[in-house]
C-alpha cells in the first residue's frame, strides 16, 4: 500500500513538472485590484504587453476593484493555483491592508507566492501653488504650527494618498483636518483650485500638474531625485530623510502555484523591466525600477513581511 501512494506521489509530480513546463498554454489572466487608468493599471498594462511576448500568450487583464483593492486581491488568492490566475498587488494590498481592514480576508506574507517587484511609484509632497511655504522645513513648521488650520485632501481611507499622509503626520506628530474624496482626480482639481492646502500622492499622478506649475511640490521620498521631476529634492535633501516612501507594484500568484511556474513568470517580468520600450514608459511615468537582487521572488516576500510590519505600527500610531 505504501510503495502504492509512493508511485502515486511521484506520478503527480512527474504530472505537475510536466505541466509546468509547458506553461502557458493558454491566456493569462492578471487581477487588478483597482479602476482602469490608475498607476497600477497603467504599469500592469506595460509589463503585460511585454510578458505576452515572453511567454507566448496573452496577459488579459482584469479590474476588480473596491475595498482599497482587497476584493480584487481576495478574489486572485481563491483563484486556482495553476498559474493563470495572478495579480498585481501594491503598497496597500500587500502592506497597510491588515492594519485598515480588521476583517480582511487574506494574510498578504502567507497566502501568496510572490512573483516579483513591478516598479515602484514614488511618493510627492505637494501643496496649492499659493501655500505659504518656499521649501519642506518652511512646509513642515507651518503644518506643526497651524493643523487645526491647514487640511490635507486624499483619495478616501486606505488608498495611497491617504496612507502615505499618514505616515508623514506621524513623523511630524500632527493631526490636521484630513479631507476624503473618491479618487486622486477630484483631490487634483481641489487641490489646484486652491480649495485645499496639501496631499501626498504618486508622482504619476502629479507630474503634469507640477511642470505646469498648478501646483508646488516640496519633496520626493526617495533616496535619488526623479528624472521626471529633476527639480524636486528629495525628502533627504529637504531635511526630512526618515519619510522614504514608495507605492510599489509587484506580482502575486495563489498560495501553492508551482514553482516552475512562478519562476517563469519572474524571468517574464524580469525580461520585461529589460526592454527598451517597456522601461523607458515606466521610467517617463516617474516609475523606480528594481534592480539585482530585488527582483527575485524571494527578495519580494521579505520585503512584504517588513511593509507589513511598518505599516501596521504607522497606522496604529495614527489612532
Amino acid at each position: 500500500m505504501k510503495k502504492a501512494l509512493a508511485f502515486a506521489a511521484a506520478l503527480a509530480l512527474m504530472a505537475g513538472a510536466a505541466s509546468a513546463q509547458q506553461y502557458p498554454t493558454k491566456p493569462i489572466t492578471v487581477i487588478v485590484p483597482f479602476a482602469a487608468g490608475g498607476p497600477t493599471d497603467v504599469i500592469a498594462r506595460i509589463v503585460g504587453e511585454s510578458m505576452s511576448k515572453t511567454l507566448g500568450q496573452q496577459l488579459v487583464i482584469e479590474n476588480i476593484a473596491g475595498a482599497g483593492g482587497t476584493t480584487g486581491i481576495t478574489r486572485g488568492k481563491e483563484a486556482v493555483n495553476d498559474g493563470y490566475t495572478i495579480m498585481m498587488g501594491h503598497m496597500g494590498t500587500h502592506g497597510a491592508a491588515p492594519a485598515l481592514y480588521p476583517n480582511i480576508r487574506y494574510n498578504p506574507v502567507t497566502d501568496f507566492e510572490p512573483i516579483g517587484m513591478a516598479a515602484g511609484t514614488p511618493i510627492v509632497i505637494v501643496a496649492r501653488k499659493d501655500f505659504p511655504a518656499s521649501n519642506l522645513k518652511e512646509f513642515a513648521d507651518r503644518l506643526k504650527a497651524g493643523q487645526d488650520k491647514l487640511n490635507e485632501a486624499n483619495a478616501g481611507v486606505g488608498s495611497v494618498s491617504h496612507t502615505t499622509c499618514t505616515l508623514l503626520h506621524v513623523q511630524l506628530g500632527t493631526k490636521p483636518t484630513r479631507v476624503p474624496y473618491t479618487g486622486t482626480g477630484p483631490v487634483l482639481n481641489d487641490l489646484v483650485g486652491g480649495k485645499v492646502d496639501y496631499a501626498c500622492d504618486q508622482i504619476v499622478n502629479l507630474v503634469t500638474q507640477i511642470q505646469a506649475g498648478a501646483i508646488r511640490a516640496y519633496a520626493i521620498a526617495t533616496p535619488t531625485r526623479s528624472p521626471a521631476l529633476p527639480d524636486v529634492p528629495t525628502t533627504k535633501e529637504a531635511g526630512m530623510p526618515e519619510y522614504e516612501v514608495s507605492a510599489w507594484n509587484a506580482l502575486f500568484a495563489p498560495k501553492g502555484t508551482p514553482a516552475p511556474i512562478v519562476a517563469r513568470l519572474n524571468d517574464a517580468l524580469s525580461k520585461a523591466l529589460d526592454d527598451a520600450n517597456s522601461r523607458k514608459r515606466l521610467l517617463d511615468l516617474g516609475g523606480v525600477l528594481p534592480e539585482g537582487n530585488e527582483r527575485t521572488s524571494a527578495w519580494l516576500g521579505t520585503f512584504v513581511a517588513a511593509e507589513v510590519d511598518r505599516w501596521g505600527k504607522t497606522i496604529r500610531a495614527a489612532r
